[in-house]
């Protein structure tokens, strides 16, 4: 899988995520009620590792 970002995005909003703003470039800001905690999403994630970092700072488990 060449770009993480549209999945990632998918499970992000599933798991009740939202998406706060636009950040500097092309990083988005997102929120997550479980960890209540502001995290960033880049607009295009190649690398599985990043996808679950960014699951793991939104308290959900890894899924690449």
């Amino acid at each position: 899988m060449s770009d993480y970002s549209k999945v990632l995005k998918r499970h992000l909003l599933k798991a009740g995520c939202r998406f706060e703003r636009q950040g500097k470039g092309d990083h988005e800001i997102w929120h997550s009620p479980i960890t209540d905690v502001r995290f960033v999403v880049d607009h295009s994630i190649r690398s599985r590792h990043t996808a679950n970092a960014v699951l793991k700072q939104a308290g959900l488990k890894k899924s690449f």
